[in-house]
């Protein structure tokens, strides 16, 4: 029998012991490598472009020779405004990768020995750069579509006269939630959220690209989407896939391991954040087979790239 890949050599070519013994300097070497791979690390002033600055080795920093601003290698990205070591976010990143169902907040701030706000703030970014990778990409080729539900569970009460039939809309809280998934067989994870599985045919329609096969259940909303594609359908109280290759279990694998991610790490998750804990799912299984070395480095790249974060900037400092 085959070795799994997590358990191989291949799979773990970064530890922690090698980020903390390499030391600060390394990491920030890294970080610049990262930030500035067209001129191999060297600054690059992120206001006017010029290429020559001063080192103000005391605080690492730089100041521009044309404009005169004042900037760090993470002055525009989601680390601007950081408090924490560039060792402790590479170390954080590399927890981040590690965990193949998610990581939850608690179990990284007491790994990094911080506050669960500040590892909160922290995961979620890594997250919105996540979610950076996929922003505007499309689909195509054989394609499995499949939603499922998340959140708004009822707590019955104690007294059996008391409990109501959980399954009437008027009882439902309104924090019930569907990510709809884009699966290509051979190709990435898209994934929507939405309030019905219905919403999600023009969300499918927009990502998948002309020409792709599509395969789905039995559900009557995604009758619209055989206008435009070739459709395989399957009904699972029949079969979960036939002799024609016709299945949603690529759809359905995805699923469970948002699930276990969901219940298993997380326990709750706020329909408002849904859509991240979705595209954090969706990049594991997307890049399952790379050693969590080469995941560290996608994802630091990916956060060196994206811009300030707008939705977790002072985030604990609002008043709402």
């Amino acid at each position: 029998m085959a070795q799994h890949f997590l358990l191989s050599a291949a799979a773990r070519t970064l530890s922690l012991r090698q980020i903390y013994k390499a030391g600060e300097d390394a990491a920030y070497e890294t970080f610049c490598a990262l930030r500035w791979p067209e001129t191999n690390g060297v600054a690059v002033c992120p206001d006017c472009g010029c290429y020559e600055s001063y080192k103000i080795t005391t605080r690492r920093k730089y100041k521009c020779k044309a404009c005169y601003r004042q900037y760090s290698v993470t002055s525009g990205t989601i680390f601007a405004s950081r408090k924490l070591s560039f060792s402790d976010i590479l170390a954080a990143i590399c927890l981040f990768v590690n965990g193949s169902k998610g990581r939850s907040a608690v179990q990284l701030s007491r790994e990094l020995g911080v506050q669960y706000k500040t590892a909160w703030v922290m995961a979620h970014k890594l997250r919105e750069s996540m979610q950076d990778e996929v922003e505007g990409a499309t689909v195509q080729g054989e394609v499995e579509i499949d939603g499922a539900y998340f959140g708004g569970h009822i707590r019955p009460k104690n007294l059996r006269k008391d409990r109501v039939d959980r399954r009437r809309k008027r009882y439902q809280t309104g924090t019930r939630r569907v990510v709809v998934v884009a699966r290509a067989r051979k190709g990435r994870t898209l994934t929507f959220v939405t309030r019905t599985e219905a919403d999600g045919v023009d969300l499918v329609a927009r990502t998948v690209k002309p020409g792709s096969i599509i395969y789905a259940d039995e559900a009557n909303h995604w009758d619209h989407l055989s206008r435009g594609y070739a459709m395989g359908r399957i009904n699972h109280e029949e079969a979960y896939s036939d002799l024609c290759g016709t299945h949603t279990n690529n759809a359905e694998s995805f699923f469970s391991r948002l699930r276990r991610m969901v219940r298993g790490q997380h326990h709750f998750v706020s329909p408002k954040y849904l859509h991240q804990y979705a595209v954090h799912a969706a990049w594991l299984e997307d890049h399952r087979r790379e050693s969590n070395g080469d995941l560290t480095m996608r994802v630091l790249g990916n956060a060196m790239a994206a811009p300030v974060s707008r939705e977790f900037a002072g985030y604990w400092q609002r008043s709402a």
